[in-house]
């Protein structure tokens, strides 16, 4: 029987770049230099305690999905990096990671999470309507739309963070 664990990890480890390269060439092969014009900047401090944290999901002692919380403001954390690597989609690993940042979230006294995601994304935004996000759009228009100005592609959630998210943590551990 496999073993699978959180772990937590800088942004900067090492065994994280395979993970990292499989994430950006995804996003390459989906939307080429789309996001180029609206490049994010990170800081890694960003993904460091006490604000924030990066966590990867590992089993038998391999990486296999990562997700990552940084501030948004004083009372929300910004979920970001949320990924599987694609031979082992379909497995709820994506969900495991998204419950275990909202706990760890909600530990470090985040009371709500935002997140983004891309216009090109459908199996993200079906996850994220599935565990109670609350969408900053409108989800029954053509997600293209949010590709053309005056939108930048991404697709925005919330989420209040509270007791459900610690029943649900120990709901998925059973």
């Amino acid at each position: 029987m496999s073993h699978e664990q959180f772990r937590q990890l800088s942004p900067e480890a090492p065994e994280l770049a395979p993970i990292i390269s499989g994430l950006f060439d995804e996003y390459s092969a989906r939307y080429g230099n789309f996001f180029a014009r609206h490049a994010e900047v990170e800081l890694t401090e960003w993904y460091l305690p006490p604000q924030g944290m990066f966590i990867v999901l590992e089993r038998d002692g391999e990486i296999i999905a990562m997700g990552a919380y940084k501030p948004y403001d004083a009372v929300t954390a910004e979920l970001k990096r949320i990924w599987t690597r694609g031979d082992l989609r379909r497995q709820g690993l994506a969900q495991k990671v998204l419950v275990e940042l909202e706990r760890r979230a909600l530990e470090a006294g985040y009371r709500q999470v935002f997140l983004t995601t891309g216009f090109r994304q459908p199996e993200a935004v079906r996850l994220y309507l599935s565990y109670g996000y609350q969408p900053q759009f409108d989800i029954t228009r053509d997600p293209v739309e949010y590709s053309l100005p005056p939108h930048d592609g991404r697709l925005r959630f919330r989420k209040p963070l509270g007791d459900n998210v610690l029943t649900e943590a120990v709901d998925e551990a059973s």
